[in-house]
């Protein structure tokens, strides 16, 4: 008597399940069933309802207690999932960023730092070739660059992001190309036009950091003015034959401007163009590299930056040395600005 009952509740929950009826209907014929069963004993000569009443008490007691674990379940707040605005990770660049993620310094949040950053790349020339190119391929998310000029067979010896059959084309979108194919996750900004008072404002306030690889006073100058204006971070370096140097000027965090230590442009023939005085091969990518390399500490809070210190660099006799930089009492730029 006691097994028939317990085989019918058997097959209707393995019928429910199989026909996916509703766990109501499957638990209220179940429970149907078993009072059946239950009522019959009282009525049968040889019925025997304490098994029956043992049976429904521990099945209400495990009933009960599953119940009140989906209460408190529902009453527990899910944890925010973490996300960015530019959305999360994909596996693909998870693996990409892998050495990155492993540093104690970045980790995941900055690798999430640089998948977030604005950075605006002014010239996409000898400097302007690595710093781009390792910009790419660290992760920042958005990465402007801005040039007029073409690429030309002379640019080919050490403007590396360029190739062959880019000779004649503009160089930001012979830029955008390379940076695309090495990082198909970020997003890049080409301006083929050449920077100007105006335009540096208007362009410089969508960037977290502005980075310099001009080849002229004029355009340093102009960049510096409006990256204090905004209080942005400028990263500037230069090259000259053997020799270059890099500079982290932020005057909105305490450092110097590319003025206070630069406050007149050297007189003509003082400081010659690499087109007229010449750079070996390998110097722009050492500079620029060390530059893209600012960049991420910057960004990420990783490590000391160059602020208010000037690290130069000798090729020719292997040698490295930093100076202390200072602010200029009556620099017109950045003394102006904190008034």
């Amino acid at each position: 008597m006691v097994l028939a009952p317990l085989g019918i509740m058997v097959m209707i929950w393995a019928l429910g399940g199989r026909l996916r009826w509703p766990k109501e209907m499957i638990w209220g014929l179940i429970a149907l069933v078993y009072v059946a069963a239950f009522s019959l004993q009282f009525v049968l000569p040889a019925g025997n309802p304490a098994p029956w009443a043992i049976f429904g008490g521990m099945a209400a007691l495990v009933g009960a207690y599953a119940f009140g674990l989906a209460r408190l379940k529902a009453r527990v707040a899910p944890e925010p999932v973490a996300t960015t605005p530019q959305g999360t990770f994909r596996d693909a660049e998870l693996e990409r960023y892998a050495r990155h993620i492993v540093l104690r310094e970045l980790g995941g949040p900055g690798q999430k730092k640089l998948k977030n950053a604005k950075v605006l790349v002014i010239g996409a020339g000898g400097l302007g070739s690595p710093v781009l190119m390792y910009l790419a391929a660290a992760g920042v998310g958005t990465i402007g660059v801005i040039d007029d000029d073409t690429v030309d067979h002379s640019n080919l010896q050490r403007q590396v992001i360029h190739r062959d059959e880019a000779i004649d084309t503009p160089k930001v979108h012979s830029a955008a190309a390379v940076m695309r194919a090495l990082n198909p996750y970020i997003e890049v900004r080409p301006y083929q036009r050449r920077l100007t008072a105006d335009l540096a404002k208007e362009l410089f306030v969508d960037y977290d950091v502005i980075m310099d690889g001009t080849d002229n006073f004029e355009t340093r100058y102009l960049g510096n003015a409006a990256a204090v204006a905004l209080g942005k971070p400028y990263i500037s370096g230069a090259l000259a034959q053997w020799e270059g140097q890099l500079s982290v000027f932020d005057p909105a965090r305490g450092g110097p401007c590319y003025q206070c230590i630069f406050p007149e442009a050297p007189a003509a023939g003082l400081a010659p163009s690499c087109s007229e005085a010449g750079v070996v091969a390998p110097l722009p990518g050492i500079i620029g590299t060390m530059m893209a390399l600012e960049a991420v500490k910057l960004i990420t809070g990783a490590g000391h930056i160059l602020r208010g210190e000037m690290l130069i660099y000798d090729g020719l006799y292997g040698e490295t040395r930093k100076i202390k930089l200072a602010t200029r009492a009556d620099c017109p730029i950045c003394q102006n600005r904190a008034a």
